[in-house]
């Protein structure tokens, strides 16, 4: 299996443990969190952190056997889908996924999983068609939105990735006059934000962190990506003065991934701010009890650059 197909494994397994939060956040796994939602009814196999291939197979087809009996049964259909993303069989998550899916239509990120899925395994059209279904129903879903822009963004198409999340700030108010709480505003143009550094477009990138800033003093996300940025241009004094301000504001879950952040190595001028920069920067900030599974990356969102892995504030 290739270096990025385990990476994405990697945030796979954290998105669906959180499922009401962006990919971009820290997030628990897929088993600690489908715990919570285990039925008495059934003698389901408990899922195990990890094991050898033989195990990890035995283990899926003890759910598979409960999913004959009970094609319903929610805990089977997780641990199988936290068993197969440990083997790395990314095709046969789709089935349960699909039911997951159809079973929790209030849930909207167990579609965003069977998005992100059907996108790695080369079905982009597919995926691109899930996302725009979540986003008809659950226009502000930062999941969606995440997913829906970074696939524009690999197929060369920026501009429609930046009129998504700018279509969505702009309807923002009459979705939550509907709604309360459809759209986090400040979530989509910190994901905007991400977009426009991407596109090395820093001073649009820049501008909009600023406003976030300036609507809540106490969101360290843009500080947090405004220093990344600036050190990405060669703006180190300054870009340091931005992490501390960051670590200070966040929630202590944060704080260690920030200063891990600050102390890595100011980049080369010349090279491209994805080459210089690991992840993007927290578009959502975290709950204090994150809800059980309902993925995101991911955690709260950075712009393209080394911010904790992550999905909200």
């Amino acid at each position: 299996m290739s270096n990025k197909r385990n990476r994405w494994l990697t945030i796979l397994v954290m998105s669906v443990g959180v499922l009401a939060f962006v990919g971009l956040s820290v997030l628990p796994i897929l088993s600690s969190a489908f715990q919570q939602n285990q039925s008495p009814r059934s003698a389901v196999p408990s899922p195990s952190p990890s094991g050898s291939p033989a195990d990890l197979e035995a283990q899926a087809k003890g759910y598979e056997l409960v999913l004959e009996r009970e094609p319903a049964n929610q805990t089977a259909l997780r641990g199988l889908v936290d068993t197969r993303i440990e083997q790395g069989k990314l095709d046969a998550l789709i089935t349960p996924l699909q039911k997951l899916a159809e079973l929790n239509p209030d849930q909207p990120n167990y579609q965003v999983l069977l998005a992100q899925t059907k996108q790695e395994l080369g079905d982009r059209e597919a995926a691109a068609e899930l996302y725009r279904t979540i986003l008809a129903k659950f226009p502000g879903n930062i999941n969606a939105l995440k997913g829906l822009s970074d696939l524009l963004m690999v197929q060369e198409r920026p501009e429609a990735a930046i009129a998504l999340l700018q279509d969505t700030i702009k309807t923002a108010d009459e979705a939550n006059k509907v709604q309360p709480g459809t759209v986090d505003v400040a979530s989509v143009q910190l994901l905007l934000g991400e977009v426009y550094a991407r596109q090395q477009r820093f001073d649009e990138a820049l501008a909009l962190y600023d406003q976030v800033s300036q609507i809540n003093p106490e969101d360290f996300r843009p500080i947090l990506g405004k220093a990344i940025l600036l050190r990405t241009q060669g703006q180190t004094d300054e870009a340091q003065k931005l992490f501390a301000s960051a670590e200070a504001l966040a929630p202590a879950q944060f704080k260690d991934q920030i200063k891990r952040i600050a102390t890595l190595p100011s980049p080369s001028p010349s090279a491209s701010p994805a080459a210089n920069n690991a992840a993007p920067v927290p578009t959502e900030v975290p709950t204090e009890t994150p809800p059980a599974a309902a993925p995101v990356e991911s955690a709260p969102a950075e712009p393209t650059s080394e911010a904790p892995t992550p999905s909200q504030p």
